[in-house]
């Protein structure tokens, strides 16, 4: 990513990331290609594209529909407009809640969710399965992204993928020796960097211990981070209530968490590759990891809205955004890896795919995406895991 160009919006665009995942509901399990288990509201499917309606009305997050008015170089609204004569309107959403209460409005046709909002709208009945048929560039979307968790439901497609990227593990190579390839440096409650650790601010950080107790406690049974029961969940709340101890600083804004590694107030910790990428930029000595143990991660999803009255502006629209020039200019104004691979071939970085391991699906296998926690374990336990309420309460107390 040209550092250039995404650097005025990236701020805006990484908090809409941080707000998303502190909604009523939250990240997916790693890919399984069946989809969520549990059987959403009947709702038609668009069968055939007619006419566009001359405009469409958009819910999305700070950086995903640019038409050049936050920078005249950042533009791939226009080119849509013109070949499509669809107008976009778009409403930028500062959280999945805020996404999940404007789509119930039945104002809008679509809307760019992440895995901790998807859920809900399919289970409320507020977006339609997608013909993908009807979006010709659906065929070029890697398939690690295609029927996963937080975008269907029993194989049916709920959303076209957009984009994905992962939670890494980032260091201060003059402070942390030798380099750490494991979680366990901040679950250590004897870590020598205690008082420097610093973690993601968000219950589906919940994830990220189960994550690493999946690993080093076998006997939990943990198989899907996001679908734990009273005894994995209340492990996996343990060890952040141990972690609070060592914890420095809990971040939210990207910017804090670059200059808090740039201080060394903070030399070990969560992050994402475009953080790193920043921090570098300002000279921090850090490098990143995706331990051992894997990582969680996020995709995001443009979904049609059930109430849609722009329909066929709306399929064009999905089509044009995971488009291969499109789709690579978003990819790089926002720090993520591209959702169509072909995409990959038109950005300006040529670097950009590999930094954002864009084609390296042995690398996102390693991911547990984002996704709701529902009581539904999705296997014979039944109704017994615990939602993403239950989530948020805890992470409460976690903080203390």
């Amino acid at each position: 990513m040209n550092r250039t160009i995404w650097r005025p919006a990236v701020l805006t665009v990484l908090l809409a990331l941080v707000l998303a995942a502190c909604g009523d509901s939250g990240g997916g399990g790693g890919p399984t290609g069946e989809g969520s288990g549990f059987t959403p509201p009947s709702v038609p499917t668009q069968q055939s594209l007619g006419p566009g309606e001359g405009s469409v009305n958009l819910v999305a997050w700070a950086g995903y529909v640019e038409n050049g008015s936050t920078d005249p170089k950042v533009d791939w609204v226009t080119p849509f407009t013109q070949a499509t004569s669809c107008k976009v309107n778009v409403k930028v959403a500062g959280s999945s809640d805020e996404m999940v209460q404007l789509m119930k409005s039945g104002e809008y046709d679509g809307v760019s969710a992440s895995g901790d909002a998807s859920l809900r709208l399919i289970a409320a009945g507020d977006v339609a399965p997608v013909k993908v048929d009807l979006v010709p560039n659906y065929q070029d979307v890697f398939e690690g992204l295609k029927l996963q968790p937080w975008n269907s439901v029993k194989g049916v497609p709920y959303g076209i993928p957009h984009g994905r990227g992962a939670n890494l593990l980032m260091w201060r190579t003059d402070k942390v020796e030798p380099a750490p390839d494991s979680w366990g440096i901040v679950f250590n409650p004897s870590s020598p960097f205690k008082g420097k650790v610093t973690a993601y601010d968000s219950p589906i950080y919940i994830a990220d211990a189960a994550l690493y107790l999946k690993s080093t406690r076998p006997e939990l049974g943990i198989t899907n981070p996001y679908e734990l029961d009273d005894k994995q969940f209340q492990a996996s709340v343990d060890l952040l209530k141990q972690q609070a101890g060592i914890i420095g600083e809990y971040w939210s804004d990207y910017t804090k968490e670059v200059q808090a590694f740039k201080s060394g107030s903070s030399v070990v910790g969560t992050t994402w590759q475009v953080i790193a990428n920043l921090a570098k930029a300002d000279k921090a000595p850090v490098e990143v990891v995706l331990p051992k143990e894997g990582s969680t991660g996020w995709s995001d999803t443009w979904m049609i809205s059930s109430k849609a009255r722009h329909p066929n502006c709306m399929y064009r629209w999905m089509d044009h955004i995971i488009s291969p020039k499109a789709n690579a200019q978003v990819a790089e104004w926002f720090g993520e890896a591209p959702s169509n691979r072909l995409a990959c071939g038109q950005t300006a970085d040529k670097n950009h795919c590999t930094t954002f391991h864009a084609t390296d699906e042995a690398y996102f296998s390693k991911v547990a995406y984002w996704s709701t926690p529902i009581a539904d374990c999705g296997d014979d336990r039944g109704q017994v895991c615990k939602d993403y309420a239950e989530w948020t309460r805890a992470w409460t107390e976690i903080k203390g």
